[in-house]
């Protein structure tokens, strides 16, 4: 996966991360993942967002194209896919760790995301993860939408 900095600097996801929980052991790790739709092709970013206690927030992130999805149910799911996969890999590199996923869906069943609540929350926690939907804490996806659009 290529990852950036803000200021555009190629990095190693894990080895940054190795640097950045070397240098702060309480740092809190986000990763999540938004999507915008532009004609045929949809954008997605993933963010690793890491939060430092009493201190602010730094993030890291990738951006990828993908056609031919038509629906939002496939569109949304690849996120929770794309999170859950950095996710276990962020995992097998730093197991002592716990990681927490921000998804970009919304608890309140008027949003067509609240569908995919149940599935992609349950997914998440059962891989030991704590998971955090709208309307609560979203670091992570917070920075792939400003990548987004």
């Amino acid at each position: 996966m290529n990852f950036r900095t803000i200021t555009d600097k190629k990095v190693n996801p894990i080895s940054y991360s190795e640097k950045i929980i070397k240098e702060n052991p309480f740092v809190e790790i986000h990763i999540g993942t938004d999507s915008q739709r532009y004609g045929d092709k949809i954008i997605y970013v993933t963010a690793i967002a890491y939060r430092y206690p009493a201190r602010g927030v730094h993030y890291i992130y990738t951006k990828s194209t993908h056609n031919n999805i038509k629906d939002n149910w496939n569109r949304l799911w690849l996120e929770t896919e794309m999170s859950m996969e950095l996710a276990e890999r962020m995992s097998e590199a730093f197991p002592t760790i716990k990681l927490e996923i921000d998804m970009d869906y919304n608890d309140d069943e008027h949003f067509m995301s609240h569908r995919l609540v149940s599935a992609a929350k349950g997914w998440a926690k059962s891989c030991g993860y704590k998971v955090n939907i709208k309307p609560y804490k979203q670091i992570a996806t917070r920075a792939a939408d400003y990548h987004c659009r």
